[in-house]
């Protein structure tokens, strides 16, 4: 069996596969690109991608003798599903060992942007601190203010969850039957929160659903946090809310076009930005990794996967 890794792994995880597949590692300078996918795959019977590796249906044609895609990651909008079902390529994901971490940075991510600790701290490096002041860099407490979440899935009810500690009450946006928890209609749920948080996956109906009319609806003392997919969020329209004052501040962890970023976001002292951080934790990457192996081996020894899409 022959499986093509788009990222070098741990190598504790890389060791299950040396023993029952020959392995091709992609080490280019840049992520892969279709063209070199395409090069790659003839011959190969698996494909462990990330959730940045293109795989739209005419790469996947060029895996001819591909069984399985094992991406590393929540989502899969980087894979035409429909088109892998179609040549009875199985693909799977890794959305379980992803829940807690992400929640813990959109709290770090509230705190952060909240209490303005990003932009003291480069106040301080630059040396333009004279001393504690009674109005100095005032931000907003959580106590008693309302957090919106836009998606209900694992991840916006992990954060849910945390909500009591700061004091916050969590509201879901409601999307359909069975959303758990608290539940008001998008347009209500922007005019009444404090924190609006995007928990969302990647789809047609998602696309933009953060542009200026709703951006618009938000109080102007709100905050956004961004930690669903870059597509959700409108750059443009953000940096032009922010611009008018429309809301208090935003968080992002995605973007539109990873790795740019609006130009206009990059130089607002109320704007927190991380490099997809999400995931990133030593014990949750290794998860990721070797759940992603499994499935690929479970399906390359004629098993069932372990996390279908």
């Amino acid at each position: 069996m022959k499986v093509l890794l788009t990222r070098r792994l741990p190598s504790a995880v890389v060791s299950r596969l040396h023993a029952a597949a020959e392995l091709t590692l992609y080490e280019g300078p840049v992520p892969i690109s279709p063209e070199e996918m395409k090069r790659l795959l003839p011959g190969m019977h698996g494909l462990i991608s990330v959730t940045f590796d293109p795989l739209p249906a005419d790469v996947i044609d060029a895996g001819r003798d591909l069984k399985v895609i094992a991406n590393i990651a929540a989502g899969y909008e980087n894979i035409d599903v429909a088109a892998a079902k179609a040549r009875g390529i199985v693909v799977t994901n890794t959305p379980d060992v992803v829940t807690e971490s992400t929640a813990e940075l959109t709290w770090g991510l509230i705190l952060t942007l909240t209490r303005r600790i990003a932009e003291g701290d480069r106040l301080v490096r630059r040396g333009a601190w004279k001393g504690w002041a009674m109005d100095f860099m005032l931000g907003m407490s959580l106590q008693d203010k309302q957090l919106g979440i836009i998606g209900a899935g694992r991840i916006g009810r992990s954060v849910a969850r945390r909500a009591p500690a700061f004091g916050m009450r969590a509201v879901f946006a409601a999307r359909g039957p069975g959303e758990p928890g608290p539940t008001l209609s998008l347009d209500e749920l922007l005019v009444s929160s404090d924190v609006v948080s995007i928990h969302a996956p990647a789809t047609p109906e998602t696309k933009h659903l953060i542009n200026r009319r709703t951006l618009a609806r938000m109080k102007r003392t709100a905050f956004l946090i961004s930690v669903g997919r870059g597509s959700i969020v409108d750059e443009e329209a953000l940096a032009w809310a922010m611009k008018e004052h429309l809301i208090a501040g935003a968080a992002m962890d995605v973007y539109e076009r990873e790795p740019l970023v609006h130009p206009d976001l990059m130089t607002m002292e109320n704007v927190v930005m991380a490099p997809h951080l999400g995931s990133a934790t030593r014990e949750v990457r290794i998860a990721m990794s070797d759940l992603a192996v499994s499935n690929a081996l479970a399906v390359l020894e004629g098993r069932s996967p372990l996390t279908p899409v």
